[in-house]
């Protein structure tokens, strides 16, 4: 299944540039990426966003595994759009990078820091989680909008069908 590709090349993607990061940058060193916007540092985040929960990495592995499991679940199972299953698959590609950080080594990598803004330092697997369900987000509320109206809009031609064959 395509969609199954798409989340191992997320994953893999992650893993290699954790490696890259973790075997080039010392720990807690930093180097410019795109000067005043973006640099690589190298840090280990045994929490989630913003280090929340960080003394229950073993928690966060267990919870990250069901959402692997949702997931697979939802690709396989739900009906989905083509465009919402690319979403859950970045998701599911994400999830699993960090899933096996925290399984295998207790801690997540995180390189990314935003210059501009005092935000969390993140990973490429927390950018394909956040992207992948923002966009995931915005196509599902659409879509049900879209469907809601069509169905409203049938419902209002059956009425008018009903009322023209009973004159």
């Amino acid at each position: 299944m395509v969609y199954m590709l798409i989340a191992a090349v997320c994953c893999a993607a992650d893993q290699i540039l954790k490696k890259w990061i973790a075997a080039n940058i010392a720990l807690g060193g930093h180097m410019a990426l795109l000067p005043g916007v973006v640099s690589l540092t190298h840090l280990r985040n045994t929490g989630m966003a913003f280090s929340l929960l960080s003394e229950h990495t073993w928690l966060l592995a267990l919870v990250s595994a069901a959402v692997i499991v949702l997931l697979v679940t939802l690709l396989f199972r739900g009906r989905f759009t083509r465009w919402e299953k690319i979403c859950l698959a970045l998701i599911l590609g994400g999830a699993a990078g960090n899933f096996i950080d925290r399984a295998f080594m207790g801690y997540v990598v995180d390189m990314f820091r935003l210059e501009f803004v005092n935000f969390a330092v993140f990973n490429l697997a927390d950018s394909f989680i956040d992207v992948g369900a923002v966009i995931f987000c915005v196509l599902y509320i659409v879509r049900t909008l879209r469907e809601d109206r069509e169905k409203k809009a049938a419902a209002e031609g059956e009425s008018h069908d009903g009322d023209a064959d009973g004159k």
